[in-house]
């Protein structure tokens, strides 16, 4: 399964730079299937992908759609952060706030 596109909607956390979401991410694989809802994430070890997910009534977290094996997972992740660093030196554009909150 090869990704075909990554787009990258970048969080307005000005005047919040403590914000750990950074970006909301949609990817396309094979030209033919998009997954939208993941997430880029500040974290302690540096920056990872959440993979898009719901709220349960017991207020935990399930993922919607995850790889299933480690080398498509790192794949994925590289992908997205790569994507998203080029994003960083664009700026955000307009769509990136509509975008981000219609996911």
């Amino acid at each position: 399964m090869e990704i075909t596109e990554v787009r990258i909607f970048l969080r307005d956390n000005t005047g919040k730079p403590e914000d750990k979401l950074k970006a909301f991410a949609t990817v396309t694989f094979d030209n033919s299937f998009v997954v939208r809802g993941l997430r880029v994430v500040s974290g302690d070890r540096g920056l990872f992908v959440a993979m898009p997910s719901r709220k349960l009534p017991d207020g935990t977290r399930r993922d919607v759609a995850h790889p299933i094996n480690s080398e498509m997972r790192q794949n994925l992740e590289k992908k997205i952060i790569e994507a998203y660093n080029e994003k960083l030196k664009e700026g955000p554009s307009p769509k990136d706030k509509s975008a981000a909150e219609g996911v």
